[in-house]
Parts: structure tokens; sequence; C-alpha cells
């Protein structure tokens, strides 16, 4: 579905607060080397799926840590925005960023196909003949 800009920009300014509560007014350890990659507000604003990602062995204790600290997001959240509602908060792994660094290894892994090392087809016509 095609966003509106208008949803974008609340979108952006969500994650925006979320990202500078999490690094300036919450002192949860294990929330320290998170980065909020992004978030969807519903329409109504009643809810938001904040999408983060960290190292691959710290995603337990992250979402372990999002799940104990999402009331306290929720309220500084309120506080910071001008919303009528406060959204409830769902924090989602971001797998994304996993799935581009597999593509990115595994096209580095691949080896390039050069002119000079594809084999002749010989039912093809010789470059003079076309």
């Amino acid at each position: 579905m095609k966003q509106s800009a208008a949803n974008r920009k609340v979108n952006e300014h969500a994650r925006e607060v979320i990202a500078h509560i999490l690094l300036f007014e919450i002192s949860d350890p294990r929330l320290q080397l998170v980065t909020v990659t992004g978030c969807e507000v519903s329409y109504d604003r009643s809810y938001c799926n904040v999408f983060y990602t960290t190292e691959p062995e710290r995603y337990e204790e992250a979402a372990a840590a999002f799940k104990k600290a999402a009331g306290a997001i929720r309220s500084l959240m309120a506080k910071e925005l001008s919303w009528r509602v406060a959204p409830e908060l769902r924090f989602l792994l971001d797998e994304s960023v996993d799935n581009a660094e597999r593509i990115a290894e595994a096209l580095q892994k691949g080896k390039p196909v050069h002119e000079a090392d594809k084999p002749e087809d010989e039912d093809a016509p010789a470059e003079d003949e076309r």
C-alpha cells in the first residue's frame, strides 16, 4: 500500500522520538546497541510498529528489554508528541538488514562471469554474421 507524504512524515517523526528516548532517557544496557530503523504508525495512530536491529547474538535480550520498557517508552513518547492517543508500541526485529547482508555476502562469493569466460555457443551466428 502506498503511503501518503503526511503518513511518511508521521512515521519518521515517531522513529526520531523513539530513537531519542532510547538514546537519552532509557538506561537499560540491553538497549544500548539497538538501532531503530523505522516505524509504521496506523492511520488512526492507535498503534505503532517499531522496527529495530542489533547484533544477532543480542536479538533475544533486546526483545526482552523492549517488552519490559514498552510502557515507559510509550509514556515518554506521549509527552513528546501532541497526538490525541499514545500509540500501542509493537517492537519488531527488522530482518531487512540481515537479508541485505546475506545477499551482499552471496554476491561477493559468486564468481563474476565475463565475456571471455563464457563458452562459445556453436549454434549462435558469428559476430561478423550479425
